[in-house]
């Protein structure tokens, strides 16, 4: 027997496929918002702009300015067969940690012509069998890749990028390149909400936290704690350490936007849950019966079945609420993933 919650299996759930967003909403604060609050244990339907309403003054929202940059590298082999790169992180210099396809063909001296005067030589394969390859181009390498990559959508999204995501999948508020994938529960964003949030007395503070390809990863094991967590690096400022400690010294609640906010603020966590600023790697996994011991409150999307931003969510939330939630988020055709709705645990 196990505690329930405890398990990988109990974070399945039947998604009809057509409820996963392939498209942005036509305004990014006209997604729908789902609002589950804690103590009562009580699920209530709404909008995104609705937010500043059930934040309050001296509230404090932690947001992620990480941007996406264009990651997918799309070019042909030697032999004109198709082949993908994909940008994970650099490692300095012109040399990257990659994702490649197909990954039996390309081994270490082999090279993808991505266009015309860049192309990516395979240098060597690591021991998580992602490449390290270098970048060579006839213009500087981060003009190339912003020229001829491609925005890096998550599989999900069954559809080639196109112009409008070169905007949409991104927040109103990223400023620092680094992520392979959006922090999707900031892309509801827009700058007039964001007024209203200020007006509201909610003051704002930022964390970083590049998202690596690891977090679309699965649980594979039964056991959650067997599952090798993905490694991100994060940095808390100053600003945003000193804010947090003085909204909690003010009675005022931390609203973390998106898992990846969540992720950051409890890395940077010491044992009595002071936020300390600093930069590190972490392998941070967040899951039932542990709970977050800095942030009370949390806006992010809807996530895949068994996948540890679930179990996030279910740490927060609790298991029952949680998944009570995801319940109702398919009774009512909510829209799923990094375009899809909202829900903010208060």
């Amino acid at each position: 027997m196990h505690a329930t919650g405890q398990r990988t299996a109990d974070y399945d759930f039947a998604l009809p496929p057509e409820l996963v967003a392939q498209q942005p909403a036509a305004r990014r604060d006209a997604s729908r918002l789902m609002i589950v609050r804690r103590e009562p244990g009580t699920i209530e339907h709404g909008t995104f702009t609705d937010l500043p309403s059930l934040l309050a003054p001296g509230d404090a929202l932690v947001v992620n300015r990480s941007r996406v940059f264009r990651a997918r590298l799309l070019g042909t082999r030697d032999s004109g067969a198709p082949a993908e790169v994909f940008l994970l992180r650099a490692l300095g210099g012109d040399r990257w940690e990659a994702m490649v396809s197909p990954g039996g063909k390309l081994k270490p001296g082999r090279r993808v012509t991505i266009a015309p005067g860049f192309e990516a030589v395979i240098i060597e394969t690591t021991e998580r069998r992602t490449r390290v390859v270098e970048l060579r181009a006839s213009i500087p390498i981060a003009e190339a890749i912003a020229q001829w990559g491609h925005v890096p959508l998550p599989p999900y999204i069954e559809r080639a990028d196109a112009a409008v995501d070169a905007e949409r999948y991104q927040t109103v508020y990223s400023r620092e390149e680094g992520s392979v994938a959006a922090p999707t529960a900031g892309l509801h964003f827009t700058p007039e909400l964001l007024a209203q949030l200020d007006a509201r007395g909610v003051r704002r503070g930022e964390v970083l936290l590049h998202v690596g390809a690891g977090t679309f990863k699965p649980v594979e094991v039964d056991d959650p704690a067997e599952h090798v967590m993905h490694e991100e690096w994060f940095d808390v400022p100053t600003e945003t350490a000193a804010l947090v400690a003085d909204t909690k010294a003010r009675g005022g609640r931390v609203c973390a936007v998106g898992t990846t906010s969540v992720r950051a603020l409890e890395s940077a966590a010491d044992a009595h849950g002071a936020v300390r600023e600093g930069s590190a790697e972490t392998r941070i996994f967040l899951r039932p019966p542990s709970g977050p011991r800095v942030v009370d409150a949390l806006v992010t999307n809807f996530h895949l079945p068994r996948s540890t931003l679930i179990m996030l969510v279910a740490s927060l939330a609790g298991y029952e609420l949680t998944m009570r939630a995801y319940a109702e988020a398919v009774r009512e055709r909510y829209r799923f993933y990094s375009y899809g709705d909202a829900m903010v645990i208060l």
